[in-house]
Parts: C-alpha cells; sequence; structure tokens
C-alpha cells in the first residue's frame, strides 16, 4: 500500500502535466503547500462561505411570505345568510395573543431555550459556537434560537430537516429576515401558537386544553414547566406515555428558570416534589353545522386557491356559499330523529345488544373479514378454529356488530332554478362516520330511476293516458337469458295507463315502456338531465333503477324535472371575498340547458304529482302536511337494501337516502325497509319545517298549464255545444246510502272508482318487485299482499261507493268513510345492476 499510493500520485501528475500545465501546477501546490498559501486558503474561506450564503438567500421564504404569515389568517366558510360554516386552518390551532398567554410560558419557553433572547438579532453566536464544540467532542447539543425554531416551524419545506449545512444556513437566513419584520413579542406570540405538541395540538392554547384541561391565560407555574420541557423532544418527554421522564425535565426547567431569575430557589425546593396532575383529553376540531359540504368544499377551494394563487390557509379568504343554514339546521334534524328512530328498529332486528344474536350467520361472515380472523389463519388455524378464536373476543364481535347495523341516512336540497345547494347531510352522525354518503356512495336508486324512462317516453310522444296491459313480461337478454320483471300482485291482463303505472310504480308496466323506448335512449337522457359521473348500464333493467348512482346526482336530475327541462349544475359557492371585503371571484348560476323538452316535462310533473296525491307517495300529504304543487318519487331495492324518497317543488328539490354501508344487512322489515317509510320521513320532516318558516313559497306552482291556441279553444267549444245538444237524458236509479241513522235517497250518477285510496298510498305503497331468472337464493323475499287495481267505471245502475283519497279518516263522495284499504309495498328492484339475473315471481 505505501508503494501504490506514491505510483498513483506520480501517474496523476504525469496525467494533469500532459492534459493542461496549468492545472498540473495548481495540483503541485496542493501537495506542497507554503505558509503563504495557507493564510490565502484561510482568508478565501470566510469570502467562499459569504459567497455561498448570497447563493442560498433567493432559496429561502421571501419577505412578502414572511411578513403575510405574521398576519396569518384561515379561510372563512359563510353560509348565504351570513353565519360561519366552517375555518379552513392547516392544523388544529387556536391564535391566541401574547397578552392572553400565561406569564409563566414565557418566563419557562426564554429560560430553557433562549436566555439571550432580547439581546441576539435572529442568531446566538456565542451559543452556536458553545454547541459546535460540544458536538465536536461528541456531545451534541442545539444552539438554535427562539427565532430560528420559528422559521424551521413556519417552512419546513424550503428550510429542509436534514442535518446539514445548507439546513443551518437556511434557517439562520431565515431568522434575520423574521428579526426584521417582527418585533420580539411578535416573534415569541407567533412562535407559541405555532409549535406543535403531539395529539394534533398545535400552538400552547390546544396544548393547554389537551394536557391540562384549561385555557393558556390560566397555566401555573408547574403546567408551563411541563409544556415548555416538551420542546425538547415532543414523543420522549411525553407526559401521558413517559410521566417519569416529563417530570425530570419539568424539573430541570423550574431549575432553569432559578439559573436565570424566574423563579426564586425556596420555590422551586417546593415545586419539584409535586406530581405533574395531567389532566388530559384530545382535543378535535369542531365539526360545524355542515362538516360533509365543508369537507367537500374544501377540496374545491384548494384547487381554486392554486389555480388562482391564493393559500388558503393564510390569505384571509371569505367564502360565501350557497347553503343557508336554517334548512341546514332542519335537514340536520330531520335526518337524526328519523336515524335514531330507525337505529331503534334496526337493533331489535339484529339482536344488536347481544352481539348480533339474531343474525349469526352473517354475522360470522363479517368476523371472516376482520384482520383478525386473517391472523389466526395465517397462525396456521383452521376455518372452524380462527372463527371459534375470533368469536371469542366479546368486543371484536359488538365492535363488528354495532358498526354493520348502524342505521346510515344521508339528505340534500337544491334550488332548481340555480342549482344552490341548501342543506347537505352525508352521514347521521359526522364524528362517527364521516364518509359523504351524498357525494362518494353509489347505491341502486331502485324506482326512483323510473322517471327517467317515463321522460324517454314523453319525449318520443307517448302520453299519460297511453295504455299497456298488465301482464307477464318476458324480455330476451345477451346471452340467452330472459328478464321477468314482477309485481306483488298477480298479472290483471288489464289496461293500465302510464300514469297510474308511475303513481303505483308498477314494474310490468315500466318495463314493457323501457322496451318500447329502449335502453340507451333511458341512459342518455338521466345522464343528460344530471346523472353525469355514474355509469349507467343500458340493459332493460335500468328502468327498475339497477345501476348505483349517487344522491347529489339524482337530486341534480330531479331538479331538471322541476325546472321544466333545464339542467342547471349544482353549485356550492357564490362568490370570494378577501380580508377586506373585496370581491376576488363571483360564481353566477349558469344558463340553464334544456335537456328535456318543456311539453314533455310538463306532462311527467303532472303524473309525478299523482305519486305525492294518491300514490306511493302520498304521506307526505297526510302525515306531514306539505302543501302545494308538490310532486316525487319513492324508491325501495331489492331486499330492502335501500330507501329512497325525492320531492320536488318549484323553488325546492330535497331528496333523501337510507341504508347500511354494507348493503348486506338491512332493517329487516318489508314495511320499514320500504323508501316510503325510511327515506320519506326525512323529507317530509324536512319540508314541512321549511314551509312553517316560509322559506319555501307553498304558493308556487309548476308551469306547467299551457294556453289553448286559437284552433283548439274553438274545437273544444265546437265539441262541448255538440256534445249538449245530442246529449240523451240521464237515467236516475236510486240508491240507499246511510249516514248519521238516517236512510236516504241517493243518485247513482255519484260513481267512483275503485281505486286505492290516499290512505293506502299513505302507507309508503308502490308495486311490487321486479325479477329475473336466476335470483340468487340469499335474496329476500317480501310478503305479498293485495294490490289496488286500476280504476274501473261501476256498472250501471249499481249502488254508489265511497270516492276514493281518505286521508287519515276524511271522506269524500258518498259520504260513508271509506274502508281501511290494504296497504301496499313499494317497489323494489333486483339487486343486480345488469339484470342479466333475476327473481321468480314474488320475491
Amino acid at each position: 500500500m505505501k508503494r501504490l499510493i506514491p505510483l498513483i500520485l506520480e501517474t496523476l501528475d504525469k496525467g494533469l502535466t500532459a492534459a493542461n500545465p496549468l492545472i498540473a501546477q495548481a495540483w503541485w501546490r496542493v501537495r506542497h503547500p507554503t505558509w503563504r498559501g495557507v493564510a490565502r486558503a484561510c482568508a478565501a474561506l470566510p469570502v467562499l462561505l459569504l459567497l455561498y450564503v448570497l447563493i442560498l438567500i433567493p432559496f429561502t421564504p421571501s419577505i412578502g411570505d414572511i411578513r403575510k404569515a405574521k398576519i396569518e389568517q384561515p379561510a372563512q366558510i359563510l353560509s348565504a345568510d351570513g353565519k360561519l360554516l366552517a375555518e379552513f386552518k392547516p392544523s388544529n390551532r387556536e391564535w391566541v395573543k401574547l397578552t392572553d398567554i400565561s406569564p409563566n410560558v414565557v418566563n419557562a419557553l426564554i429560560a430553557t431555550e433562549d436566555h439571550r433572547f432580547y439581546q441576539h438579532w435572529g442568531l446566538d453566536w456565542r451559543r452556536t459556537a458553545s454547541a459546535a464544540l460540544h458536538t465536536f467532542s461528541g456531545d451534541r447539543q442545539g444552539g438554535s434560537t427562539i427565532t430560528q425554531q420559528l422559521a424551521r416551524n413556519l417552512y419546513p419545506d424550503e428550510i429542509g430537516r436534514a442535518p446539514t449545512l445548507t439546513r443551518k444556513l437556511k434557517e439562520a437566513i431565515t431568522a434575520f429576515k423574521i428579526e426584521a419584520l417582527y418585533t420580539k413579542d411578535e416573534i415569541l406570540e407567533t412562535y407559541l401558537n405555532t409549535v406543535p405538541f403531539l395529539y394534533n395540538a398545535y400552538g400552547i392554547e390546544m396544548a393547554a386544553r389537551t394536557y391540562f384541561d384549561k385555557p393558556a391565560s390560566d397555566l401555573n407555574v408547574l403546567e408551563s414547566a411541563t409544556l415548555a420541557g416538551m420542546l425538547k423532544g415532543n414523543s420522549y418527554y411525553n407526559p401521558v406515555l413517559n410521566p417519569e421522564r416529563a417530570l425530570q425535565r419539568r424539573n430541570t426547567v423550574l431549575a432553569q428558570m432559578v439559573k436565570f431569575g424566574k423563579l426564586t430557589p425556596a420555590a422551586f425546593e417546593t415545586l419539584k416534589r409535586r406530581p405533574l396532575r395531567i389532566d388530559f383529553e384530545r382535543q378535535t376540531e369542531p365539526p360545524g353545522p355542515a362538516p360533509h359540504f365543508a369537507q367537500q368544499l374544501r377540496k374545491w377551494l384548494a384547487a381554486w386557491a392554486d389555480r388562482n394563487d391564493y393559500n388558503m390557509y393564510s390569505d384571509g379568504l371569505v367564502v360565501r356559499t350557497t347553503i343557508d343554514s336554517r334548512m341546514q339546521a332542519m335537514a340536520t334534524q330531520a335526518v337524526t330523529l328519523q336515524g335514531n328512530q330507525l337505529q331503534g328498529i334496526a337493533n331489535s332486528a339484529w339482536g344488536a345488544r347481544s352481539g348480533c344474536s339474531n343474525g349469526r350467520d352473517l354475522l360470522q361472515t363479517f368476523l371472516r373479514e376482520t384482520p383478525d380472523y386473517r391472523a389466526a389463519k395465517d397462525a396456521g388455524l383452521a376455518d372452524e378454529d380462527a372463527l371459534k378464536r375470533v368469536s371469542s373476543d366479546r368486543d371484536l364481535v359488538k365492535s363488528v356488530c354495532e358498526t354493520k347495523t348502524r342505521v346510515q341516512a344521508d339528505f340534500l336540497a337544491m334550488d332548481p332554478r340555480t342549482g344552490e345547494i341548501k342543506a347537505w347531510v352525508g352521514s347521521r352522525d359526522f364524528s362517527q362516520d364521516p364518509f359523504d354518503h351524498v357525494q362518494q356512495a353509489r347505491r341502486q336508486p331502485g324506482s326512483t330511476f323510473k322517471p327517467f324512462v317515463y321522460a324517454a317516453a314523453f319525449e318520443a310522444g307517448a302520453k299519460p293516458a297511453d295504455t299497456f296491459i298488465d301482464k307477464p313480461v318476458e324480455i330476451p337478454l345477451a346471452g340467452g337469458e330472459v328478464w321477468r320483471p314482477n309485481d306483488e300482485d298477480e298479472p290483471s291482463e288489464r289496461a293500465i295507463s302510464l300514469r297510474d303505472g308511475l303513481a303505483y310504480s308498477r314494474n310490468r308496466i315500466t318495463a314493457q315502456l323501457m322496451e318500447t323506448v329502449g335502453p340507451n335512449k333511458v341512459a342518455r337522457l338521466a345522464r343528460a338531465m344530471g346523472v353525469r359521473d355514474s355509469e349507467l348500464d343500458p340493459v332493460p333493467s335500468l328502468a327498475l333503477g339497477t345501476s348505483p348512482v349517487t344522491l347529489k346526482e339524482m337530486v341534480s336530475a330531479y331538479g331538471t324535472i322541476a325546472n321544466l327541462g333545464g339542467y342547471v349544475e349544482p353549485v356550492m359557492v357564490t362568490r370570494i371575498e378577501d380580508r377586506k371585503g373585496e370581491v376576488l371571484a363571483e360564481f353566477a348560476p349558469a344558463s340553464p340547458k334544456q335537456e328535456l323538452p318543456a311539453d314533455a316535462d310538463r306532462m311527467l310533473i303532472d303524473i309525478m304529482r299523482d305519486v305525492v296525491n294518491r300514490g306511493t307517495g302520498s304521506s307526505i300529504r297526510s302525515r306531514f302536511g306539505v302543501r302545494g304543487d308538490v310532486a316525487g318519487k319513492t324508491g325501495t331495492t331489492q331486499g330492502n337494501a335501500d330507501g329512497w324518497f325525492i320531492l320536488i317543488h318549484p323553488q325546492l328539490v330535497a331528496g333523501a337516502w337510507v341504508g347500511f354501508n354494507d348493503s348486506r344487512v338491512t332493517l329487516r322489515s318489508d314495511y320499514w325497509g320500504q323508501g316510503a317509510h325510511s327515506a320519506l320521513p326525512i323529507v317530509g320532516d324536512f319540508f314541512q319545517r321549511a314551509q312553517r318558516s316560509r322559506l319555501v313559497d307553498s304558493r308556487v306552482k309548476f308551469a306547467t298549464d299551457q294556453e289553448p291556441g286559437w284552433f283548439a279553444e274553438r274545437s273544444d267549444r265546437l265539441r262541448e255545444w255538440f256534445r249538449q245538444l245530442f246529449a240523451p237524458a240521464p237515467a236516475k236509479p236510486e240508491a240507499v246510502v246511510a249516514q248519521r241513522g238516517e236512510v236516504r235517497r241517493a243518485p247513482a250518477a255519484a260513481s267512483a272508482s275503485t281505486a286505492p285510496s290516499a290512505e293506502s298510498a299513505a302507507s309508503g305503497a308502490a308495486v311490487g318487485v321486479g325479477g329475473v331468472v336466476g335470483a340468487p337464493a340469499s335474496a329476500a323475499a317480501i310478503e305479498p299482499r293485495a294490490l289496488p287495481q286500476p280504476p274501473l267505471l261501476p256498472a250501471p245502475g249499481s249502488a254508489p261507493v265511497a270516492a276514493s283519497g281518505a286521508v287519515d279518516g276524511e271522506t269524500h263522495g258518498g259520504g260513508e268513510p271509506a274502508s281501511a284499504p290494504t296497504p301496499t309495498p313499494d317497489d323494489v328492484v333486483p339487486p343486480d345492476a345488469g339484470g342479466t339475473a333475476g327473481a321468480s315471481p314474488g320475491t
């Protein structure tokens, strides 16, 4: 080796000499230094260091950024009526002024971290040199001042985290800039409000609440010393997990306070013997009145701020949203009230309080999906032994049962004229389930999808009075399978109009209409009207809502119906202002795009009125007393896995979904599982409150009436004249009608339809199940019930009957109370999106 090194150097000398004589000469001087050369090199080092510092300056935070941090203000999210919905903070902290922080905190901080804080300009040379000497001797010490630590806390990405010379120089440069722009008190205030303290607590105020359950202004000497001691190492001196270390560190801080005259020796001797007395409680940000809406808005605002060079955490943006705080409160109350009622039903149905004792088979399936079961299997246990092990863990069983059987619900309301979202509830409880079911959950819509089939038919020229025969339907599918949609009752072989087909949600009628119109056309129209993010499978069973969609899409599409066929994209924000109130951006409602001809839309609204007047959604009037011109549709999917209801009004569209996060879990009730009984009460409660508060004007009507043209008006007059001229004299048979104990005669002309009463419809009834060949045997069956027949005229001369339409005991027509009708189940759809598998009649 001794011979090899000289040989390498000699070879290098020859190579450099041959390549470049100047380089060779410089290399020779390095190998043979002189005193003069050494002195020049030492003098050049500071110059090189200064040059390096000048090069680093542009790569440190600018003066503007540091000045902005001084007045950092998070974005404020306001409702349309001026109420605070949320603040977008970068972390869980609450900014407090230095005057609102206990002086004990300041004394402990300065004595421990930077006792010459008021004498230096960002860099303590004496402390830096001392730290360097200790580090070189093997005892590593930190020499950062409070200002340097603040620079690191404020700009971790710009300065870096690696323990290198470059990072220390950037830190020092930034500290000098901070000292030039901030006063000492401002530096202390900013530092104490930005330093982290574990458990998502940032700043001294959140730390005081987290560890001692009090504000920062009330911290005593011991508590202040404990928090100041954590700054050396949050995890290592964590008073919750490492109380002994935290106690020793606290006493070290107290000793430093004595050393620099902030505490008397006598007080120190007394205080150092006292325990920590931690009162720990995690601090969580308050969710606000519209947490799911704020969650979605944060994503939108972050993208807008990036495009327009704003910081939503510090630039003091004021975002004015479309949410009405009063409607939001009503929607939250409605979801909570109905959700709690349904939760009691679910707990009883599943035996949730005893670990899902009523659903052992499904519970075992859920347990097999847990990490505990997989760990047992990985350990080599057989399936039965692994299942027995996890089943013996009562806490695990209870947790799985409660999670799976927790009822979920969501709600959305928007103005169909402008697309402005007025209320948004993404789940029953944001703290327990932050998942946003309005925007993110895709579920089968069931019969709430049927209006798109009828809309496509009306666009193609169909009329509400057109009829189909209620007969067995078989529709061939690709692959040789056959789709056989069914209702709860047997085919009546009678003609049923499109109006009654939708009002009573007849699956066989809708399937025939779908076959006439075509799935592709229905899918295209639904996408145009608002179902724009979810994939719609253009198969016949799409008519019964087999393609999963979101509630936001469905409410948006129903908004197109309420807006006479004009689609308006949903919007969340009306304008954005800066902290001074100057408008930075305005977002005017988009002009409606006519996706459905107005004439076809008017017919659709007219027959959807019958859904709430006499059909499956009539309890919206009988139970909740919703007034005015409204229309809507119920929906229930196979096995009652999903319940839907959407109501439209000229000023507001509101929809709700109810179910479970896992669609294998249901309410196990043919009654409560229907959308008319699970989702409709949420919308009904909300609309009732909104009308009573006059946030929705019940006098406003849909513009569905069309003025007849000149020719049509005179034709009608001529037709009426001929009818009166040639009309035969009416027969006057009489019938006995009992009323209030008397017997009197009444003319038989007061005939009535045998159509189902409004009370029957108020039960939430809609007709039957869509089934397909080869449905899984596990599909829950729904008990068949008697269903209403289509309206028929009475036989000539027969006695009149009480007119249909009895609502909660009211009578209309013949004078006798209508007999209580048999309730009819809501509509259901097969669980498969493609409709290629089916259920036998009656499922």
